[in-house]
């Protein structure tokens, strides 16, 4: 998955995206699925997040361009739980699936 060409413009925060994230590092097991909830709820984001067999996180996310460029910082940086490596990404437009954020098994 390629990383999403960002504007050098402020991004227009009325466009609905979406990201869809694959999550390396020490994400499993230290409430990583938990906080980004949290975080997604916060932000007002509609999506999911998972647990996958190879010890991945598995996340995706849909709002407004900005808030989503906005979470996908937080999702790099030392304030997300555990031990992120790398992020593997992609954008797309949104498709309004989703009708809150939420954990799923």
């Amino acid at each position: 998955m390629a990383e999403f060409a960002g504007h050098s413009a402020a991004p227009d925060s009325g466009t609905a995206v979406r990201l869809t994230a694959r999550v390396e590092g020490m994400v499993q097991a230290v409430g990583f699925r938990y906080w980004t909830v949290r975080k997604a709820e916060e932000l007002g984001l509609r999506g999911t997040v998972r647990n996958n067999d190879d010890g991945t996180v598995g996340v995706v996310a849909e709002g407004p361009q900005a808030v989503v460029l906005e979470f996908r910082r937080w999702l790099r940086s030392a304030d997300a739980p555990g031990r992120v490596d790398h992020v593997e990404e992609r954008m797309s437009p949104a498709t309004g699936a989703f009708s809150n954020f939420r954990v799923v098994y």
